[in-house]
């Protein structure tokens, strides 16, 4: 491409960085709004929320109670009407499908659920077995998986016992066993481990993780576990009814390690870090494409992730190459300090991969650093 091509075409702009962008995504979610009630009674609870979920991915979502994570769970899961927006859910539209449809659908589906909701006259297996007739009732392998779900989730000498004979935890397995049994492509999990001790509570997440690599399944988790948040590929955080965070865990831990090394951004901590990691978005450049001119306005800061670029300035009539830069080093950020125009030219030596925060987050970057004092009463107050 010519230096002074628009690249508007070819640069992946304003993508949040790493999330999926494949076709086959199990979730698309758009402009997603929910209310209760009508009238003067109506109440909203869900706001214009978006959302994409690959196959094979775990996401973890946490938030305060009331901030809607069960109700977006619900609407995903067909158990709900979806009222304004767009859910695709397995390629299937939500939004006005019909009853048929939904049902057809949800054999798809895994759900685990706070509540067990297992038959108090069904035993252990029964309960298992009745959710795996309903999705393939000529199956004879079904014997084979429940023991092996139930062997796994250190059940198997519980296989015969109906619920009133069991703790609260192991009712949880069978339920999440339920949950698994026909190899779903989607699972939908409300506090999956809340009722389990450390032990077994990981025993679970590994069947998960199990299920995301081998099987390709998507998995939603909402959670407040801490024990568990490592196994997320995703971190979804919801405030009052809004998706208020989304972070790709692995590319925010990566963008977090270059931040570290980087003097203006040495004194923020790891919290306020994966805060500006999260506002970071992906943009992609082929070889020889001119990110931004000497004389144009700054707009944003980039951080390198693959690949070399050249600074050159003009003097006169004198161009030269002034530096070269690599992977976990910024450029553009002089502009974004004193509204100054670039400086320097700079172009992509190879194909190039950077991270980049606009001028806003930078400012508010730059504000948080000088307030660091502050920031540390913060976190001592809140470990009172």
């Amino acid at each position: 491409m010519c230096p002074h091509q628009d690249l508007s075409a070819a640069a992946t702009r304003q993508a949040p960085a790493g999330r999926p962008t494949d076709a086959d995504r199990v979730i698309s979610m758009r402009n997603l709004q929910h209310h209760f009630g009508e009238g003067e009674l109506r109440k909203p609870v869900l706001f214009d929320n978006h959302l994409e979920v690959a196959p094979g991915e775990i996401v973890i979502m946490t938030g305060p109670s009331g901030s809607g994570k069960t109700t977006l769970l619900t609407l995903i899961g067909t158990l709900r009407t979806v009222q304004e927006g767009s859910l695709e859910v397995l390629g299937h539209q939500l939004r006005g499908a019909t009853r048929a449809q939904l049902v057809a659908l949800r054999r798809e589906l895994g759900f685990i659920f706070q509540a067990h909701n297992l038959f108090d006259s069904l035993t252990a297996y029964q309960n298992i077995r009745m959710a795996a007739e309903l999705v393939d009732p000529g199956n004879h392998q079904w014997h084979h998986r429940i023991m092996q779900l139930l062997t796994e989730l250190n059940l198997g000498q519980r296989v015969h016992y109906k619920p009133g004979l069991l703790s609260g935890g192991q009712k949880q397995r069978v339920a999440i066993a339920r949950g698994l049994i026909h190899k779903p492509r989607l699972i939908l999990a409300d506090e999956p481990t809340a009722a389990l001790d450390e032990e077994t509570g990981r025993s679970v997440v590994t069947l998960f993780q199990r299920c995301a690599k081998n099987e390709g399944c998507a998995i939603v988790l909402v959670t407040h576990d801490n024990r568990i948040l490592d196994v997320a590929d995703r971190m979804i955080s919801m405030v009052d009814g809004r998706i208020k965070s989304n972070v790709v865990v692995q590319i925010a831990a990566q963008i977090c390690g270059f931040l570290k090394g980087i003097p203006i951004f040495t004194q923020l901590t790891p919290g306020t870090l994966s805060e500006v990691a999260d506002q970071m978005r992906l943009e992609k450049y082929p070889a020889g494409a001119v990110i931004f001119h000497q004389g144009d306005a700054g707009d944003k800061l980039y951080l390198i992730r693959a690949g070399r670029v050249d600074i050159s300035r003009t003097v006169g009539a004198t161009t030269r190459s002034v530096a070269q830069l690599g992977q976990g080093e910024i450029f553009g950020e002089m502009a974004l300090q004193d509204d100054a125009p670039r400086n320097a030219t700079v172009m992509a030596i190879t194909d190039l991969e950077v991270y980049t925060l606009n001028k806003d987050a930078f400012r508010a970057v730059i504000k948080r650093s000088a307030a660091f004092e502050e920031e540390i009463r913060k976190v001592i107050f809140q470990r009172q």
